[in-house]
């Protein structure tokens, strides 16, 4: 039989389909349902507006899949799971064997229930019960997760379960993050190429080197134009982002947990639930999926509404020299220049000179603080500042009364000849005992003081895990977020910073039980720039530390003036790391303009919409920010080489209101570097000038020629 010869009844849309569509903030997900398999996504992206039956009938007859050369016999669904069951000859999207048979699940009896915000799927197979929930959220967003729970008496071994969704054939590039140590968190991006490809995380946190972001976009997407389909999974441990490019569909986007082998084994009743895959679609570009993530993220009802505090804090000004008088000369000082929470870094509990030791033993050490901490605390109160602490909770040294007394209770095979990373080892937060026993230490030292923020740090990948006997990377993970949860619960006026050795735990699961993320061990500021701004593609700036370092980096070696490390530290939740004793009498007047800019502007930078401006000069990196009703703008030109020309290029700003005039000048509190030019722009010299919003947009003012190393920080003002 030739190809025309079929019969064309068989490529039209099944009977009984239905369409269910989710709608919010210009987005559609339209799926299409039937009694017999589980849903198709027929369309994800711009919203397509109210869907009669008429336009059901036919958008399934539009859409309907031809029968082509070389294939099934039959039409195939693209359905949330698929599997070559399907006909889907990619990545599954569940995976696993039963009894050594291969799980590919029929699925019959399917239900779905919800409205234009949510939809949840329930169907059964042979050995599965699914539950498969999508929601769309005011921004836009679509969170999916799937749940699975073994109804049989034989164990289902689970290999895989990822949430997928089809995206336009017109993606053309596709962009992710790559990193390392200090140097998180840098782009990557390609040409989109046919096939099924993968990226793992093994690192048993999320990873220097995270994903954070899969981006597919139309050719030449930027971060003002372009469609882009994006997902990040919110969990902090192992993870897979896959993307899959096959002839006989339209390109798959998705990610899911990496599951390692036997490391999850359903029991009769047992479930599975993964962690949310979030979905994001923007038709403005990097900027426009970032505007509907920050959206979402400033909706969740645990997001810090308080003023985000100037913080002080002290690894880089004391290390592990703790001494009382020392510490309080530093709060003293902090507190003048106007400093909001002071926070003590590792070094204060027992026997903990250097990284070789302690950890576990979350006791104030008496031999450096013999009062224990209370007249540090006190005295820092007193000066009308926070206290914050620092933990590394699931960590052990070996060389620890922890280790010595429970053996058992470290993620690994007893006897096993596991490698240290930084002289330590990892606590099995599934074992409730360790659990427990972190969750009563911490607590002790955490009630004792009213500490108000904890700094919890990470400082290792983890490698050959095992819980009870079996891969314990997953296990691990959700016992830390309870140990999170029940700290906060004992604590609640509690704030968390996530920090694992800087920015290798930056993601939505565990930014569901903190307040802020430690974006990097790097206070280079020049290292920062790059850093800082892509981890703002996922996450809003009242949620990004941020830190003025000292003059020289320590993980660099590069020197920095002050004020090019306060215009990069201003944009995010900002901070102070450097031994603020040492500076002369200028510099402290110099930071504490720094910090009343920052009090004054915080509401503007954390409520705001961000916009990173193409100038046309390779070496400028330009970020902006402009308040929501657009009466007020603050920019930050900062300088990474020489540029190309000797006539410095306009700023031109994007999201102003085009029909008002604004006022631009020179930000009161940071100063205006001097330059490479003979006589710095007229505007600059009188101090402003008043253009209207679209003047701003589409002409400029002509920027002063910025020396590498340095940055110029501008407030704009609606004067009508």
């Amino acid at each position: 039989m030739t190809v025309l010869e079929r019969d064309p009844a068989r490529a039209q849309p099944r009977d009984g389909r239905r369409l269910h569509v989710l709608r919010a903030a210009g987005v559609s997900v339209v799926l299409a349902t039937a009694d017999d398999g589980l849903p198709e996504v027929l369309h994800w992206g711009r919203d397509v507006g109210d869907l009669g039956a008429r336009d059901t009938e036919e958008l399934l007859l539009a859409l309907g899949r031809p029968l082509g050369p070389s294939a099934l016999d039959a039409s195939w669904p693209l359905t949330l799971l698929p599997t070559e069951r399907d006909g889907w000859e990619g990545r599954p999207g569940i995976a696993g064997h039963v009894a050594g048979e291969p799980l590919v699940p029929r699925w019959r009896d399917v239900e779905v229930s919800g409205d234009a915000a949510r939809i949840v799927v329930t169907a059964v197979s042979e050995a599965l019960t699914l539950r498969s929930e999508l929601d769309l959220d005011t921004a836009g967003v679509l969170r999916v997760r799937h749940a699975v729970t073994n109804g049989h008496a034989e164990p289902v071994h689970l290999q895989a379960l990822e949430a997928t969704l089809p995206v336009d054939e017109r993606v053309a590039e596709v962009m992710d993050l790559a990193g390392r140590w200090t140097r998180e968190r840098t782009p990557q991006r390609r040409a989109l190429t046919g096939g099924s490809h993968a990226r793992e995380s093994r690192r048993g946190r999320t990873g220097h080197d995270a994903p954070t972001l899969l981006v597919l976009g139309t050719a030449g997407f930027s971060d003002a134009e372009g469609e882009v389909w994006a997902v990040h999974l919110a969990w902090s441990a192992d993870s897979v982002h896959r993307q899959d490019v096959l002839a006989e569909a339209r390109p798959l986007l998705g990610a899911g947990e990496l599951l390692r082998a036997g490391e999850v084994v359903l029991g009769l009743g047992d479930s599975f639930t993964t962690p949310d895959a979030v979905f994001v679609w923007s038709d403005a570009g990097i900027d426009g999926m970032s505007d509907r993530l920050h959206d979402s993220i400033r909706s969740r009802p645990g997001h810090p509404r308080r003023p985000r505090p100037v913080v002080l804090n002290t690894w880089e000004a004391v290390y592990y020299r703790q001494e009382l008088a020392p510490l309080v000369a530093l709060a003293e000082t902090a507190a003048d220049i106007g400093v909001e929470r002071f926070v003590l870094d590792d070094g204060w509990f027992l026997g903990r000179r250097s990284d070789r030791t302690s950890l576990g033993d979350w006791r104030v050490d008496t031999d450096v603080w013999p009062d224990g901490l209370r007249p540090l605390v006190d005295r820092v109160r007193a000066l009308g500042m926070e206290f914050g602490l620092w933990f590394e909770p699931e960590m052990v040294s070996p060389v620890s009364e922890l280790a010595r007394a429970h053996p058992e209770w470290l993620l690994q095979r007893p006897g096993d000849d596991v490698r240290t990373w930084r002289n330590q080892y990892v606590l099995d937060m599934a074992n409730p005992l360790a659990r427990a026993f972190v969750l009563e230490s911490m607590s002790a030292v955490i009630g004792e003081h009213h500490v108000d923020f904890v700094k919890w740090d990470q400082n290792r990948d983890i490698v050959h895990a095992v819980h009870a006997g079996r891969a314990g990377i997953d296990a691990h993970t959700r016992g830390v977020y309870a140990l999170m949860d029940a700290l906060r619960a004992r604590h609640p006026w509690l704030e968390i910073e996530a920090c694992a050795s800087g920015g290798a735990r930056v993601d939505l699961g565990v930014l569901d039980r903190t307040d802020r993320v430690w974006a990097s061990d790097s206070n280079d500021a020049f290292e920062r720039l790059p850093i800082q701004r892509w981890t703002e593609a996922l996450l809003p700036l009242e949620l990004i530390g941020s830190h003025v370092g000292p003059e020289v980096s320590h993980t660099t070696g590069r020197h920095l003036d002050l004020d090019f490390r306060m215009a990069v530290s201003l944009f995010g939740s900002a901070g102070i790391e450097t031994d603020v004793t040492r500076l002369s009498p200028s510099e402290l007047d110099r930071l504490r303009a720094w910090t009343a800019l920052y009090k004054r502007e915080r509401g503007l930078l954390h409520t705001g919409r961000l916009r990173h401006l193409a100038l046309g000069d390779p070496g400028l990196v330009a970020t902006s920010v402009v308040a929501p009703d657009r009466s007020r703008a603050l920019v930050r030109v900062a300088r990474t080489e020489t540029g190309p020309q000797s006539l410095a290029v306009p700023l031109r700003m994007r999201g102003l209101d085009r029909a008002r005039r604004y006022r631009v000048a020179p930000a009161q509190g940071i100063g205006v570097p001097h330059g490479l030019d003979m006589v710095p722009p007229p505007w600059l010299v009188r101090g402003g000038v008043e253009l209207p919003g679209s003047v701003l947009e589409d002409v400029g003012v002509r920027l002063p020629m910025l020396a590498p190393a340095t940055a110029i920080v501008l407030e704009l003002h609606a004067v009508d």
